[in-house]
C-alpha cells in the first residue's frame, strides 16, 4: 500500500508540481490537495494521510498555525514544512509548531522522497541549510556556557551542599564562613 500523502500550498502551480513529483514515486500517492489552512483543517483529518507536505505562507491562516491544529487533530501524522524560505526564526517557529522537518521547496524529487521516508522512520528531514541553521544557535550557547562554567572549589562546596538541602545558614556553619559569603557564593 503506498504511503499516503496530503499536500496544502496555496499556488496552482507549485500544487501541480509536487502532485505530480509525489505521485510519480511507485510508493508514494498524493491523496489530498488543499489551497489553504482552512481547508487543510476540514480535508485532512478526514483523509488520515500518513505525512502531510505544509507550505508556511498560506492566505489567512499561516502554515506554523495550521499545523499546530493538525497536531491537536492527527498527532501521529508526519506534517513537514516545504517551503521556499529558510529564515531561522521560521524555522524555530514551525519546528516548536509540531512539524517533523523542514525542506525547502529546492528540494529534489529524489531528495523529497527520502525525507518523506526518513520522517516515517522515526527521522526529522531537513535540507542541509536548515540543519545548519538548527545547529548554530546550540554551537553558540555551548561557548558562552563554558566561559562561566567554571565554578571555584568554595563555590562547588557551597553547591553540593545546597543540593544536599541545607539551608544557607546551616551552610556557612559547616564551612565556617558567613552567612553573606555564602549568599555572595551563590
Amino acid at each position: 500500500m503506498p504511503v499516503k500523502v496530503a499536500l496544502v500550498e496555496d499556488q496552482p502551480k507549485a500544487r501541480a508540481s509536487w502532485t505530480k513529483f509525489i505521485n510519480s514515486f511507485s510508493d508514494f500517492a498524493c491523496i489530498c490537495v488543499c489551497a489553504s489552512g482552512e481547508e487543510a483543517l476540514r480535508v485532512i483529518p478526514s483523509v488520515q494521510p500518513d505525512v502531510v507536505l505544509m507550505d508556511l505562507f498560506l492566505p489567512r491562516m499561516s502554515g506554523i498555525e495550521c499545523t499546530v491544529r493538525l497536531k491537536e487533530l492527527l498527532p501521529q501524522t508526519q506534517i513537514v514544512i516545504l517551503t521556499a524560505m529558510d529564515d531561522e526564526e521560521l524555522v524555530f517557529l514551525a519546528l516548536q509548531a509540531g512539524a517533523d522537518g523542514y525542506l525547502l521547496k529546492r528540494t529534489s524529487p529524489a531528495d523529497l522522497r527520502t525525507a518523506l521516508l526518513d520522517v516515517l522512520g522515526g527521522g526529522a528531514p531537513m535540507t542541509s541549510e536548515i540543519a545548519r541553521r538548527v545547529i548554530e544557535p546550540f554551537r553558540q550557547k555551548t561557548q558562552t556556557r563554558d566561559e562561566f562554567a567554571h565554578l571555584s572549589l568554595r563555590e562547588e562546596q557551597i553547591l553540593v551542599l545546597l543540593s544536599q538541602g541545607y539551608a544557607n545558614k546551616t551552610i556557612a556553619d559547616k564551612l565556617s564562613l558567613s552567612i553573606h559569603t555564602v549568599c555572595g557564593h551563590l
